[in-house]
């Protein structure tokens, strides 16, 4: 309908309804970064649960990627909006690269998310808000990098 026009307008790489569903479905896969969708269509969508969940990929309100203003959530997306959740312990995770990156694309990366944490810090909040940083892969070590230069 009008949100897949505008989808498409706004630079959106793959868009459908149902026959996207039904593809999915078959093939298990989609080659897709971040899946946005209209609360209409969630019904349907659900579906999918048990392959777009363990994948990261099913759209949740709480990010913005179920909205019914579908151009500004793929202009974010496209431009690079950082994503992240918090624990209840204060551990913030977010993915910043992928294995294909190069390490400027890292670092800025790095940088982009660093200042998007530092950006959503309560304005009631005291003390240091950020007590430490540390890097890892999926399955590998961490790295622990030095907050004073990081928040720079």
């Amino acid at each position: 309908g009008p949100e897949a026009a505008a989808a498409k307008k706004a630079g959106a790489d793959i868009v459908g309804f149902e026959d996207l569903i039904e593809q999915i479905k078959k093939d298990k896969d989609l080659k897709a970064d971040i899946v946005i969708a209209t609360p209409d269509s969630m019904k349907k969508l659900g579906a999918l649960g048990r392959i777009l969940g363990p994948k990261n990929l099913m759209p949740n309100p709480k990010v913005g990627t179920v909205t019914v203003d579908v151009t500004d959530a793929v202009k974010a997306a496209k431009g690079g909006e950082v994503q992240f959740r918090a624990e209840k312990g204060g551990v913030v995770h977010a993915g910043i690269g992928k294995a294909s990156f190069d390490e400027s694309q890292l670092v800025e990366n790095v940088k982009a998310f660093i200042d998007a944490v530092a950006k959503a810090r309560p304005t009631g909040s005291k003390g240091s808000y950020m007590k430490g940083i540390t890097l890892s892969s999926t399955m590998g070590p961490g790295v622990t990098l030095s907050v004073e230069k990081s928040a720079g």
